[in-house]
Order: structure tokens, then sequence, then C-alpha cells
């Protein structure tokens, strides 16, 4: 997105990239549908992003929802909008997006180089690790878009953070995002490994989240989970009410209104709740014994306590909280130890949850970033 921005101001653009191709991640993304961004207000899209909005607003403002859905098709990929709002391609795949748009690029005069690993400067060279050995590159502005520290194999290993730590610059360590949490699961659980927890509401500290969640074998994963990443990495503990519409006193009525008589619990709550198997199993497994009076049951099933043991390790996870810390930046993304090199994407200080945020915001920094770039060279002696 910055090399199209300096492209589209008629500057030649030299495209660096670490692995043998480009946009690994964007590939991965895109393939359980491409969720490119998430169509509602500009209010409610910008709260998704927390404490970093303020410094993300101007890119947002400038590349939001709106804009996202033109740049697509624009790229001769009409998109459509899900139940929930979520914007996704037609194709439901990144591959023919990303075609279009290195064609675009490749008309435009983009010059691009694979296996090019930046190393850093030596004084106003930019060094690379390339095949054909090590290059030095002069350039009237630099932008790194250099990732996050989650899915190392795909380009983004926070190698660039020594490099830039040793010059001065602010920086935040790396923690995960959007990510699973660790369960010690009893053996009666296995059989429910890759069973959804569906239409929960997720709890921890005060943040929530509604939606499903995947019991696997080494805890549970999914967007019901995700977003609460931040209040879990502060060590609140994990709740779910398994019964978001029913309340504590209507769920308390219902099972009072059933006695249970010689049943099984597990065979009451079933019958009188019409609870899937998972959801009995989860039940017992995080609350063994279970109460059994209709009110402690309800208090039960509306907060059930997870025994969670930590997060899923940072490479695992979606997406990185930390990196490049925003007062380490003038407003125009340009590095204030660094006139000239301006950053965009992952490699920023922000986070937020799934849903198309991650996306629009790494394509909004990118094309602030190469905005502003241009903006130096025009201003250039």
């Amino acid at each position: 997105m910055a090399a199209d921005a300096l492209l589209s101001e008629g500057r030649r653009v030299l495209l660096a990239e670490a692995k043998p191709s480009v946009a690994r991640k964007f590939l991965m993304a895109g393939k359980s549908g491409l969720n490119l961004t998430k169509d509602e207000p500009s209010e409610a899209f910008h709260s998704a992003y927390g404490g970093s909005e303020p410094s993300l607003r101007a890119a947002l403002t400038e590349f939001g929802t709106g804009a996202v859905q033109h740049w697509a098709v624009g790229l001769g990929q009409p998109v459509f909008t899900g139940s929930s709002g979520r914007v996704f391609p037609r194709a439901m795949k990144a591959s023919p997006l990303l075609r279009a748009w290195l064609r675009r690029l490749d008309g435009m005069g983009l010059e691009l180089r694979t296996r090019w690993r930046w190393q850093g400067w030596d004084g106003a060279v930019a060094l690379f690790e390339t095949p054909e050995g090590a290059q030095r590159v002069t350039s009237g502005a630099t932008v790194l878009a250099l990732g996050g520290a989650s899915w190392a194999r795909l380009g983004s290993d926070g190698a660039w953070a020594p490099v830039l730590g040793a010059l001065g610059v602010g920086l935040a360590p790396f923690a995960p995002s959007n990510a699973g949490v660790l369960v010690d699961w009893s053996s009666h659980m296995t059989r429910h490994f890759g069973a959804p927890v569906k239409n929960a509401l997720f709890r921890a500290g005060a943040m929530a989240n509604r939606g499903e969640a995947v019991i696997s074998v080494r805890g549970l994963e999914g967007g019901g989970i995700y977003p609460l990443t931040p209040a879990l990495r502060e060590g609140h503990g994990l709740t779910i009410d398994l019964l978001p519409d029913l309340s504590t006193g209507a769920l308390a009525a219902r099972l009072s209104a059933r006695p249970r008589g010689k049943q099984s619990l597990s065979s009451w709550l079933r019958k009188t709740l019409k609870l899937p198997p998972v959801t009995l199993a989860l039940l017992q497994d995080c609350a063994r014994p279970l109460p059994v009076t209709p009110e402690a049951l309800s208090s039960i099933l509306k907060a059930l306590p997870v025994p969670v043991a930590g997060l899923r390790p940072m490479d695992e996870a979606i997406s990185t909280a930390g990196g490049l810390r925003f007062d380490a930046l003038t407003p125009d993304l340009m590095l204030t130890a660094r006139p000239g090199c301006f950053c965009a994407g992952e490699m920023l200080d922000w986070e937020a949850p799934t849903g198309g945020y991650l996306l629009t915001a790494c394509l909004a920094t990118g094309r602030q970033a190469g905005r502003s770039a241009a903006g130096w060279l025009n201003r250039a002696p």
C-alpha cells in the first residue's frame, strides 16, 4: 500500500521483500475468506482500536471501511457484506486480489526484489542481505513495514526490533493478540475436541464478547475468545455465559418448573435447557461437582469459570501487541530518530480484534506512510 501511494505520486519505488514471495500473511488471512474490513459506522469502527485509536485516527479517517471496499472493487474484486457486517471479496480468497494488485503496481513501474532482508543502515545507506550477497541502497525516503512477531514463517518475526532499539527508538515488548487460551482438560473432554461452543458470551475483566469458540486439545480458540486477549494478558479470569439470552432468574425459574426427580444431573439439564453434549461436558470439567439447586446452577451457567493456564505462544497468535511506540514517530508516521524513514502496519504498537480491523489498519497506515514519504520527497531540496 505504501508502494502504491508513492508510485501514484510518480516516484520510483524499490520494494524489498525478505521472503521468496510477497504478502504471505495476507494470503494466509485469505484462506478463510479474507475479511477485509467491517461495514459499520465510523465511531463504532474506530472504537475497536481502544487506546490506540487516537494514533490511528488520521490514517483510518483517510482510508476507512468505505475506502477499503472501493479499493478492492477498483482492483476488479467485488465485495459483499455478511450478516455480521464483515466485508469479504466475492471470490472469498486473497490470491485474486493480490494478483490484480501486483499487476497494477508492476504497470506503475514497481521494482520488486524478493529474498532481500533489511539489516539496518550504514550511515545514509540501507543494508540488505540477499542471495547475491550484501546490497547497499541509497534512497530519498524509506518506508518500513516489517510486521509484528507472530507467524514468523510467513515473515513477521520481529527481528527488526533490536536494530531500531539500538538507535534508541521507543519499543513496547511484543505480546500475543487475538490468541487462543491454554486449558488443561481432563480426559473426559477428549471426544469433544473440535466441537464448537456456540452463541455464548465470553468475559474477561471488563471485556465481553459474544460468539463461539472451539474446544481444542490445548484449550479454547476462536472468534469468541480472541477479542478478550488484552484482559487475559493482564491476568483476568475467563468466564462463559452459556445462555446469554436468559437471565439468571429466568434460568432458575425454568429449572424449578421441571423437577429433577430421579434423572441424572446431566440428563435433567439436557432435557430442561436443551444443552448440547459439549456444553454439558464443559460444565462438568470446569465446575465439578455441580451444585444441585436451581439458583446455584443458574449462576454457574451464567458465569462458568474456565481454568485458563495462559495464552497460546505468541508465534501462534493471529497478531501481536507491542512494537514501535507511537511516541517515537511524528503524526505522519516518520521516525523522529531517523528523518525520512516512515513506518506502517503491525510493527507499530497497536492491536485490534479480528473482524476486518487488522487488515484495514495495516492498509491505512501503509497508505499514510507512503503518502507521507512522498510529501517528504516533495519538500526535499
